[in-house]
């Protein structure tokens, strides 16, 4: 697999301002290329980050998950790659009225919502601390999720609604316009 020829491809099939319909594209495997996408949101080809943002950018949009497996596809051909945790890391956020507003590490920007809804997961292994909480994924696009960065999270629950659980829990609680979530919830 020649990644400058995969790059040519994608970059034809894309009109810089929708993402590609990787959904209505189902070309044959070729392989699985030695990239991966680390813990923290880094893009890593032949164990070397890619240092440039917009070539991240352009392999983010023709990213496709299938069964478990992720992949780069374009209308001709479809690449593995390993990804240690999710795709995404919500790195920044923002309110429009009664709504809130995630940007990723790819600087997508979507609304939280029920299109898009956040839900706690067990994180892995290598992100676990001692008590082992489930923390904050949301719905980037497609089937692809994003973690949101620690910081975010801080941010948020400070703005977060405490609401008292009949199991002695804590919930923090936000809206998205008519969608209701947690953050999370502690034991006081």
């Amino acid at each position: 697999m020649d990644l400058s020829k995969f790059k040519q491809q994608i970059e034809r099939g894309a009109d810089g301002r929708a993402l590609p319909p990787v959904e209505k594209w189902d070309p044959p495997f070729c392989g699985d290329l030695d990239m991966r996408i680390a813990l923290d949101g880094s893009w890593h080809y032949n164990g070397t980050p890619i240092g440039r943002h917009s070539l991240v950018q352009l392999f983010a949009s023709v990213l496709k998950k299938e069964a478990g497996s992720y992949f780069l596809v374009t209308p001709v051909e479809k690449v593995g790659l390993q990804v240690e945790d999710v795709p995404f890391i919500i790195t920044g956020w923002r309110q429009s009225d009664d709504t809130l507003i995630f940007v990723t590490n790819m600087d997508d920007e979507f609304t939280v919502s029920q299109d898009n809804p956040l839900e706690l997961r067990d994180p892995p292994a290598a992100l676990r601390s001692s008590d082992a909480s489930p923390i904050p994924y949301v719905k980037v696009r497609r089937n692809l999720w994003g973690r949101l960065h620690q910081n975010v999270y801080y941010q948020l629950i400070e703005l977060a609604d405490p609401k008292p659980m009949a199991n002695g829990q804590t919930s923090f609680e936000m809206k998205s316009g008519q969608y209701l979530f947690s953050l999370g919830a502690v034991t006081v």
